[in-house]
């Protein structure tokens, strides 16, 4: 049963559906605008301003006409008979010129057809959603690939569409339907021949493996959600170090306004930033030094603190042309320690390394490899000229493939995250008692959370079918 007839039946859809119609096309004006209906009057829609209903399924040429029938285009008109379309009903389309009063005067002639309404945010999906062409992941994903700024957000989003969630998730749900329906036969059956000794036991082959799977599922559940955000990199340092610079040189525009006037950046700069397919959000900081008496900076070394706290990776600038190198590399790490970002995504970066004289710099990174230690990431530069930004970016390249690595990730969004752990817990404590030999009837309730969290991700419960379960594999009652 399709999660539409589901909703159907528990009186969700209690109304004639209205047929809905919008722009499906980016704004006018353009080379072509798309206009979409989907509803029972798609039909009648299509018959009243073009004067007929094409053969299903092949663009035909058409003269779009006004209630007063008017001509307003020449378009190519399709029909998508339900329920093979895109939503389940009826569908059609108006492939026309994209100029703006092409468009509004075809919209204004559809809404006066009755029946038929402009419609909103979303409703083409959540009517697919309804009456089962999609389920709630691949919903979600169509929302992604609409927003993903880069490729790899993309092939997640098209990987989501494609069902990589939801398919495990109804596999899953099937394995979880047969250990519920055993445990359930055992409790409401026990004298029954046809149902077998040892249940908990066949019950514990199917849920121990399930709950690993899920488990697993989950593990690369940050990596997934981090995609969709992107990753974020915080410059941070010392007054007047270059950052503000640095994050021009990477965003390739003036992002950020660069003054030789320590503390010119009060507040964040955040920046998108697509690097080579993988989507970034770099943000500049305000200065940080250990004192200030202006309220307005001391904030600003709060904020940035705060972010570099939560970043995924930290590039910490140091002036390599200061007076005193070590020590401020030595800052730099302890400002890195307190701010609790993660090793090794915090880099030192010696910037205006064109300051510094040919016979320093081998000097100076000794000097800075001595203060870092063996592990910690340097990387010398000149945000100004140039210098070293190439080989900074190939690292940035590195750092963003070793976040988003192997394997598409399950899970993308934190209701599925949260939904997948409500189903991981619930089969655990099923386990558990199952290991305590507590009673079936617990054992199943716990059964019957997991498999209510699972219907809540993709959208389809039907509780139904564990009956269906019982009654075929058990021949219960013939």
């Amino acid at each position: 049963m399709n999660s539409g007839s589901f909703l159907y039946r528990h009186n969700i859809l209690i109304k004639p559906r209205d047929t809905i119609f919008a722009l499906s096309s980016g704004p006018p004006p353009a080379a072509i605008a798309v206009v979409r209906l989907s509803g029972p009057q798609a039909g009648a829609a299509l018959k009243a301003t073009i004067g007929r209903l094409p053969e299903a399924r092949r663009a035909t040429f058409a003269r779009i006409r006004d209630d007063a029938g008017e001509a307003i285009d020449e378009a190519l008109a399709l029909w998508f008979p339900g329920p093979a379309s895109e939503t389940g009903e009826d569908m059609a389309e108006l492939q026309m010129h994209g100029g703006r009063a092409v468009i509004a005067a075809v919209l204004r002639t559809l809404a006066g057809i009755e029946g038929c309404r402009l419609a909103e945010p979303g409703e083409f999906t959540r009517r697919a959603f309804e009456n089962g062409r999609l389920d709630l992941t691949q919903a979600e994903a169509v929302a992604d690939l609409v927003e993903a700024d880069t490729q790899a957000q993309r092939r997640q989003a098209l990987q989501q569409l494609r069902g990589l969630l939801g398919n495990r998730v109804e596999a899953w749900r099937e394995q979880l339907i047969r250990a519920l329906a055993l445990v359930e036969a055992g409790i409401d059956f026990p004298d029954e021949g046809d149902v077998p000794a040892g249940l908990q036991v066949q019950v514990r082959s199917i849920v121990e493996p399930l709950a690993v799977e899920i488990a697993q599922g989950l593990a690369g559940a940050a990596r997934g959600e981090r995609l969709r955000e992107g990753l974020w990199i915080v410059i941070a340092g010392s007054p007047n170090v270059g950052k503000s610079t640095l994050l021009n040189r990477l965003t390739r525009r003036e992002a950020a306004i660069v003054s030789a006037i320590a503390g010119t950046t009060r507040d964040l700069i955040e920046v998108h930033l697509d690097l080579e397919g993988y989507p970034v959000n770099l943000i500049d900081t305000a200065g940080i030094r250990q004192a200030s008496d202006d309220p307005i900076e001391r904030e600003g070394m709060r904020r940035a603190r705060e972010a570099a706290g939560r970043a995924d990776l930290v590039l910490w600038l140091v002036d390599a042309a200061g007076p005193d190198v070590a020590t401020d590399i030595i800052a730099a790490v302890k400002e890195a320690q307190e701010a609790k970002a993660p090793e090794p995504a915090r880099w030192i970066v010696l910037n205006k390394m064109d300051l510094v004289g040919e016979s320093n710099r081998r000097q100076l990174a000794n000097v800075a490899r001595r203060a870092c230690g063996p592990d910690q990431p340097i990387y010398m530069i000149s945000a100004t000229s140039g210098a070293g930004i190439e080989a900074l970016m190939e690292a940035l390249v590195h750092r963003a493939e070793y976040v988003f690595r192997l394997e598409p990730a399950l899970v993308t969004r934190e209701r599925q995250r949260l939904r997948l752990e409500e189903v991981r817990n619930s089969l655990n404590a099923a386990l558990n008692k199952m290991a305590g030999g507590q009673g079936d009837e617990l054992v199943a309730e716990d059964l019957r959370l997991a498999l209510t969290s699972l219907g809540r991700l993709t959208g389809r419960v039907d509780v139904d079918q564990v009956l269906d379960v019982i009654f075929r594999d058990f021949c219960i009652g013939k």
